[in-house]
């Protein structure tokens, strides 16, 4: 069964990669390309996934995490060309559960959304 994904990024060509890359996976995808569309969206609540670049043109994924941790509960990724240590750790504290340095793999990324269904458990047995 497919995830329904919520992607926040803002290059047009990733977006559109990305886009049909999970959805040939079996995933439905919605695009959304700044921090101030992304919290306007009235069905938040309801995406499984949150991958979001860090770099958007209006703020980043970080301060965007912090907006809609409160309204969601969904398994949320960063994704971005920082990879040091710091970020990954500040990705984590403002509530992404994982966080992908730009560029990786296909692979890479499937393994990353294979945990969501951990979470998800998770997050109903608490």
């Amino acid at each position: 069964m497919g995830y329904k994904i919520l992607l926040v990024e803002n290059h047009q060509d990733t977006a559109v990669y990305l886009q049909l890359f999970l959805e040939k996976a079996g995933h439905s995808v919605t695009i959304s390309a700044d921090v101030r569309s992304t919290i306007e969206l009235p069905d938040l609540e309801s995406f499984d996934i949150i991958l979001s670049d860090i770099g958007l043109p209006d703020g980043d994924g970080w301060e965007l995490m912090q907006r809609i941790r409160p309204l969601t509960h969904a398994y949320a990724v960063a994704m971005s060309g920082f990879g040091m240590t710091s970020d990954i750790k500040r990705s984590l504290a403002v509530g992404y559960q994982a966080h992908l340095t730009k560029p990786f793999t296909p692979n890479r990324l499937m393994e990353v959304l294979s945990k969501a269904d951990a979470y998800k458990q998770q997050r109903t047995a608490e």
